[in-house]
């Protein structure tokens, strides 16, 4: 800010420094909810009534918790893993979260594109998620792989419901996604995993 004044009959320029406060970070803000969890936006182009997107974003929301679930068991069993096969496992294992991460995001974006709200945090997933928690400690390589095909084995039924339920609703969007993004996805990692337990001998032929 710039104040005329007068001196000897000429007009001079001299900046006055504002009293506002423009740098310290204004983080300490409270509000009230912008949306409610399980509720819908109501009126959106969408063709799909409220009710139907309301019932769609109550089940991606599950299969969402059900594959944040997942994709934070890879990243554990990646960390954690050892024995013979740790190379192998350690690797896919990553593969494998680096996936389900993309998986979780496409999920997560048509529960908003519906008008719903995501869920996302983890004590908040931990409460919905139908997946058993793994425990704090390490395991064996079976017992790792056992949980995980248990894990795929929940997020596959989740999809098979989902798909029926949004074909008769005429859902085609989330009867795709859970189809074409997340079934065949979780199809294939379970098939690369599952045949690691099969008892084959490595050196000779019985």
């Amino acid at each position: 800010m710039a104040v005329a004044i007068k001196k000897n009959g000429k007009s001079d320029q001299i900046k006055v420094v504002s009293k506002v406060d423009h740098i310290t970070p204004n983080w300490h803000e409270n509000a009230k909810e912008i949306q409610r969890y399980g509720t819908v936006v109501q009126d959106l182009p969408l063709v799909l009534k409220a009710n139907v997107r309301e019932d769609m974003c109550r089940q991606l929301n599950q299969l969402l918790a059900d594959s944040i679930t997942l994709r934070d068991m890879y990243k554990k069993h990646h960390w954690q893993v050892a024995g013979p096969t740790f190379y192998q496992l350690h690797l896919l294992f990553d593969k494998h979260f680096e996936e389900q991460v993309e998986i979780v995001d496409t999920i997560a974006e048509r529960v908003q594109i519906l008008g719903g709200v995501t869920i996302a945090m983890g004590a908040d997933v931990g409460e919905v998620t139908r997946i058993p928690r793994a425990p704090r400690h390490r395991e064996e390589v079976p017992a790792q792989i056992s949980r995980l095909l248990e894990a795929h084995k929940i997020i596959i039924e989740d999809c098979h419901r989902l798909a029926k339920a949004a074909d008769e609703a005429g859902d085609d969007g989330t009867n795709d996604l859970a189809v074409s993004d997340v079934l065949r996805a979780n199809e294939l990692q379970a098939w690369f995993i599952y045949n690691h337990l099969v008892d084959m001998p490595l050196t000779h032929v019985d």
